[in-house]
């Protein structure tokens, strides 16, 4: 047995996967509790920019291909935005999977089906010195401190077996969210984020008008808005926090950067909890005006707006 901390992770999705690798490469004894009995993200466009590689630089042999701009296509006007730092296409599933062997190989321990419910917790705190919710959207740990629920939108998302080699990504906005088209070995993506009574009808209507047919469909929640821990022994992290990008509901680089603010102030959960709204919520404060300007002028004024962009693609502002 080691001599570090008994730490409980709940859930085995990246940031789950990424904060026992860590903690258990300290010498900590890590147990990660998984309700499936596999590990990797069923839904998931797989967009990365190159800061994943600071994170786990083992991804790299995961690149399918790279993404050198996006096109946003408003009703009147179709706006080009490149990216500040490098944009891949890879897959989620095999990144989670990557990063479980990393977590097993430092020393974790995996608990496979093990759904952990409310009144599962309770008895953990009296087994654990630390325990870190990171079981997604609907998180049973976040419930159990009874915090507040995030904002929840739809992502759905389905492959047509058609060749694609372009190297960017279209974007049709919504009121709410986004149309999205992006090119993958061997196949095209096709999904959408938007309000859970939207997002179906929308979806279906956007292929119907571009005549085009999926063979897989998919469809999993997205959590917005951060939600904070103030138990001293618990701490939360990725969807479980709410911690998604504003404008696409991406969470894989916000999830890893808090990933490693909670590390570096391990096991004081309270100045995590700090230092994740300092660095976060300015950030989320200026994307959401940023956002909302953008689908206003796009939507209502689009000839005062440039046709070319560049952005910063994890945070729009640093």
């Amino acid at each position: 047995m080691r001599e570090g901390l008994k730490i409980a992770i709940v859930g085995a999705g990246i940031s789950g996967l990424y904060i026992a690798w860590k903690l258990a490469q300290k010498g900590h004894n890590v147990t990660v509790f998984e309700k499936r009995s596999v590990v990797g993200k069923e839904v998931c466009s797989g967009l990365f920019s190159e800061r994943i590689f600071n994170f786990i630089p083992e991804s790299k042999k995961l690149i399918e291909k790279q993404i050198d701009y996006c096109l946003i296509h408003f009703p009147k006007k179709t706006l080009r935005v490149v990216f500040s730092k490098k944009f891949f296409v890879m897959s989620h599933a095999k990144l989670d999977k990557l990063t479980l062997d990393l977590a097993i190989s430092a020393g974790t321990q995996i608990l496979f089906n093990k759904q952990i419910t409310i009144s599962d917790v309770p008895k953990m705190t009296s087994e654990f010195d630390r325990i870190i919710g990171c079981d997604g959207a609907v998180s049973q740990v976040r419930r159990f401190l009874k915090l507040r629920e995030p904002r929840f939108y739809v992502g759905m998302q389905g492959f047509a077996y058609q060749k694609n080699n372009d190297n960017y990504v279209d974007a049709w906005p919504t009121p709410n969210g986004f149309l999205w088209k992006i090119p993958r070995n061997g196949e095209t993506e096709y999904g959408i984020m938007e309000k859970p009574e939207n997002a179906k009808k929308m979806f279906d209507q956007f292929l119907r008008n571009h005549n085009i047919k999926l063979e897989i469909t998919k469809a999993a929640v997205i959590p917005q808005g951060l939600i904070f821990s103030t138990n001293k022994k618990f701490a939360l992290c990725g969807d479980a926090a709410g911690m998604t990008k504003p404008w696409s509901g991406g969470g894989v680089a916000w999830s890893l950067t808090a990933a490693d603010i909670l590390l570096k102030n391990f096991p004081n959960f309270l100045k995590y909890q700090e230092e994740v709204k300092r660095s976060f919520l300015p950030r989320i404060i200026v994307a959401d005006i940023l956002t909302k300007g953008v689908y206003f002028f796009g939507f209502k004024i689009p000839w005062l707006m440039p046709k070319n962009y560049k952005i910063e693609s994890d945070f729009l502002v640093t």
